[in-house]
């Protein structure tokens, strides 16, 4: 293959500067270019730039440039010639252009000096479409992620080579990509920022001469070129008898797996549930480490031969990835059975090939979603499901995923039938042995055909599976978001200046029904308005009132409290799904019409039939909502297993009023999920409290399966592994000296750990510490990150795994929902014990149901969950046997109050009581 950038020389740009407003004086301090012929650098330069003021503190922790390394140096009138020297005839190339280029200008032009006009490239977009898959794109995590050395990060010469080299290596990305989705990408190309499209529809058209063939591994349909599919792995079948014996399975693991006495205790004890007969559901807490997944996989394996499938759940889509692409081939592996193993996951989770071909074809789009369609086509080259969760993104809000995720039809004769993933995937899924799933797709398709005949079934992570189907049944009423639709497609239909009663005037039949759609419309606003109103009044009998930070007022009822007999809310809930089935009813038949009215005029009214059809798509929504809500209030007793929040955006206005509502009890519709599934198996880590299931029973409403119970014990020496410590001189939580205590012992203390987790319960606390330590010199070679405040919670542990020194401050579900793999834990700082906080709406309607039934709430409820959360925590830091760390407990009332017995028994190493002073040498030495 012709080198196709022989003949080019690329100026690879870095710049470090006091901030990042050019016009408010903030200067270069170093300037860092690497230059590429041929595609290899040939040449660095480095200079270190006088700004003429002080480099802020924030600045100095990100680059590690102090004011004393520039203050000796010259300024930038002196460099200006030389740089516009080495950019002179080359393509200027660099990790978000649009910073580095116009800051450049902007200084060259206060000199008096021409802005360049040289081509230029940024390589964030290239990275983003060359390796759709990757968790991050900062230049830090590209060149950790892509093994690309270079020595100082945040440097602007080290930077430079590095993004040289990350340029080089998308060049030749997209040089091995097919010609068909090359094609397709330089004509989508156009919109990246400044030239950058130049890189792609260069290689595109030099390898277009080549004429190349399709690889092998492909296939082609249309103009979208695929990975081709391929089975789900398996394993030779060698003997699909139970290894009764140790030295039956002494030998299977030889060379595989650690025989490990607990382990093989616990397959052995779930083996002797499987098959009694007698017995439908067994309870198992497996310490961390003790290898449950395996366990359970090995023990049910030998079963599956019967044609019954193993279907196991578990808490989140990542664990579920866990099971499917590490313990699943180590069961195989070890056990050489041939049994097949599939994911099962919403079909939103998957693309859809038409929808998303459909949308290359709907004019510009806006930068994220032209990027989006980009990475989708280089990552259909590579993968081998279309799920969609491959691409690593943190929200699927962009209004493209309307149009691209699977609305779970199956498929015929479409342009991509044969090819849908969705399809192959149901197809996989019939025809697989195990299924991995989460609880919440288990908790709404329980009755799927796809779990087979009296299927086994496992809930890992038990704790927090009657949590999770409460969540998943959790639901809302968003008046407001009705209202904006409403009023959104009425000025589609009247007001904009290419509404339909403008352009289509002398259409008879449409001009009838935009007339009689008008008042319904109308009506339908004055309907939702009337429900608002009739919810707001209810406000004296709420149960907890709640300010938000937004100003939002929460206002939290029980079922009666809210919807009483005299309630005149149901009769126009009624009046409300009447009115809005005429409208949706009658804006479909404007549709229609204008389908008929696009084929004889010239206007282009497609993106008005496309927002159109979208505001159909949210009345219907909207519809299915309102008969959700109609159902639960018809039910009386399903009506006292709910709670009800009224979310209203300006406490003074009753139109600013929605309605959320929440299941408190899930005794009903667990009992259904297990009447679905044989030989029940729940298992966790933290399934007992005060030494006993009685709780777990409770919760999980398994009182009439008797279960049988096991508590597992560990495979190593805990004490070896984990350090308890408890900071006996601390403030008192509810004072400002104990919040300034955290934050200096996070500031302080902490210089010799790597990966540190700082749990607290408290969002807006979180906040408070974030602010005070995140640019402090001590932490600067850390990269902080706060929950609710750096990304989603996907994104902080995905960036928390990739750094190479971070901390989170987090609470809620760092506690126990976030995993972070391959990435050990040094340090957990339990900054309070994790009571739940009694203002959550959730909290206090299940806390006041508890109360009405005569249960102490703290005892029974409060207490338990907080001594599992804490369990969960501790267990952060100790996943396998390779790992060590210290839990540090900061909270005095772990001391002072009764309850602290309960988190002390629950500890299972010696606690070594330490000052604040002590902390520092305790935190080193370890």
């Amino acid at each position: 293959m012709a080198k196709i950038f022989a003949k080019d020389t690329f100026a690879v740009v870095d710049l470090e500067t006091t901030g990042t407003q050019r016009e408010k004086g903030h200067h270069i301090i170093q300037f860092g270019c690497a230059i590429i012929k041929n595609l290899q650098v040939v040449k660095t330069y480095s200079f270190m730039i006088n700004p003429h003021r002080e480099i802020p503190q924030a600045v100095i922790n990100l680059t590690g440039i102090h004011n004393e390394d520039v203050q000796k140096q010259k300024d930038f009138d002196f460099y200006a010639p030389k740089i516009i020297k080495i950019l002179q005839n080359t393509i200027f190339v660099a990790h978000n252009v649009d910073f580095d280029l116009p800051f450049l200008n902007y200084e060259l032009m206060q000199r008096g000096y021409d802005a360049l006009t040289n081509k230029a490239i940024d390589t964030v977009e290239l990275a983003k479409i060359a390796f759709p898959t990757l968790p991050s794109y900062k230049l830090s995590d590209l060149t950790s992620q892509l093994k690309i050395k270079h020595l100082n990060p945040h440097k602007a010469d080290s930077d430079a080579y590095g993004t040289a080299i990350l340029l080089i290596k998308i060049i030749h990305q997209f040089e091995e990509l097919p010609q068909a989705t090359l094609n397709t990408l330089s004509s989508l190309s156009h919109g990246l920022i400044r030239d950058t499209s130049w890189v792609i529809t260069t290689i595109a058209d030099a390898l277009r001469q080549e004429k190349r063939p399709l690889g092998s591994q492909y296939m082609q349909v249309r103009n979208i070129v695929l990975q081709k599919q391929s089975n789900s792995f398996s394993g030779h079948g060698e003997n699909r008898k139970f290894p009764q014996s140790d030295e039956q399975k002494k030998k299977l693991f030889k060379g595989k797996l650690h025989f490990r006495r607990a382990q093989v205790d616990l397959i052995n004890h779930l083996h002797q549930f499987i098959n009694n007969p007698e017995q439908r559901a067994m309870l198992v807490e497996a310490p961390n480490g003790t290898g449950k997944t395996f366990s359970y996989l090995f023990a049910y394996a030998y079963q599956l031969y019967s044609g019954r499938k193993l279907i196991i759940a578990t808490p989140t889509k990542v664990l579920q990835q866990q099971v499917i692409e590490r313990e699943i081939p180590q069961l195989l592996r070890v056990s050489k059975l041939d049994l097949t193993a599939d994911v099962v996951k919403s079909s939103s989770r998957y693309l859809d090939l038409d929808g998303f071909v459909q949308t290359l074809f709907q004019g510009t789009p806006n930068k994220p979603t032209l990027i989006l369609q980009m990475q989708i086509l280089v990552w259909l080259t590579m993968t081998k499901t279309g799920d969609l969760d491959e691409l690593n993104l943190t929200n699927y809000e962009a209004p493209l995923f309307a149009q691209i995720q699977h609305p779970g039809d199956a498929r015929v004769g479409s342009r991509f039938a044969g090819v849908d993933f969705w399809n192959l995937a149901r197809e996989r899924q019939e025809q697989a042995d195990i299924l991995v799933t989460n609880h919440a797709y288990l908790a709404n398709h329980y009755m799927d055909t796809i779990w087979g005949q009296n299927p086994y079934l496992v809930i890992d992570e038990a704790h927090c599976f009657t949590d999770n189907v409460i969540s998943s049944r959790n639901d809302s009423l968003r008046f407001e978001a009705l209202w904006g639709v409403i009023s959104h497609l009425r000025n589609l239909l009247y007001y904009s200046n290419e509404s339909v009663e403008s352009q289509f005037t002398d259409d008879v039949q449409l001009n009838f029904l935009l007339q009689k759609l008008d008042p319904e419309s109308l009506e339908l606003i004055q309907i939702i308005n009337q429900l608002q109103k009739e919810l707001y009044a209810q406000h004296s009998h709420a149960v907890n009132h709640s300010l938000l930070p937004n100003g939002t007022l929460e206002l939290s009822f029980q079922g009666k409290g809210l919807f009483g007999n005299n309630s005149k809310f149901r009769l126009t809930l009624g009046k409300f799904q009447q009115k809005l089935e005429q409208v949706r009813d009658l804006t479909n038949q404007v549709l229609f019409e204008l389908y008929h009215e696009q084929e004889r005029v010239l206007t282009n009214t497609e993106a008005l039939l496309s927002e159109i059809t979208e505001q159909i798509d949210s009345l219907d929504y909207y519809s299915e909502k309102g008969y959700q809500l109609a159902d639960l209030l018809s039910d009386t007793n399903n009506l006292a297993q709910n709670g009800f929040v009224l979310m209203i955006t300006n406490p003074e206005d009753p139109l600013s009023t929605n309605l959320n509502w929440s299941m408190l009890d899930a005794t009903e519709i667990l009992q259904q999920i297990y009447s679905r599934f044989d030989h029940l198996a729940f298992i966790s880590a933290t399934l007992t409290s005060d030494h006993n299931f009685d709780y777990a029973i409770n919760q999980l409403a398994l009182g009439n399966l008797h279960p049988l119970e096991y508590i597992g014990k560990s495979t190593f020496n805990m004490a070896k592994h984990l350090k308890v410590l408890a900071v006996k001189d601390m403030p008192s939580p509810d004072s400002e000296a104990y919040e300034e205590a955290i934050d200096q012992i996070l500031i302080n203390d902490l210089k010799s750990k790597q990966h540190v987790l700082v749990l607290m319960t408290n969002l807006e606390k979180i906040h408070d510490v974030f602010v005070a330590i995140m640019n402090t010199p001590e932490l600067k070679d850390f990269e902080i990150l706060a929950q609710g405040l750096s990304g989603s919670n996907n994104r902080i542990a995905k960036r928390f795994v990739i750094a190479k020194k971070a901390i989170i401050i987090g609470a809620d579900s760092f506690w126990e929902g976030i995993d972070f793999h391959d990435c050990r834990i040094d340090a957990v700082f339990a900054a309070r014990l994790p009571f739940e906080s009694p203002e959550q709406p959730e909290v206090r309607l299940r806390q006041r149901r508890l109360e009405d039934r005569g249960i102490d709430v703290f005892t029974k409820d409060t207490l338990p969950r907080a001594v599992i959360r804490f369990r969960q925590g501790m267990g952060r830091l100790i996943r396998g046997e390779q790992d060590h760390g210290q839990f540090v407990i900061l909270d005095p009332r772990l001391w002072t109050k009764n309850y602290g017995d309960a988190f002390l028994q629950i500890i299972p190493v010696k606690i070594e009581k330490i000052s604040k002073k002590e902390l520092k040498k305790k935190l080193k030495d370890e």
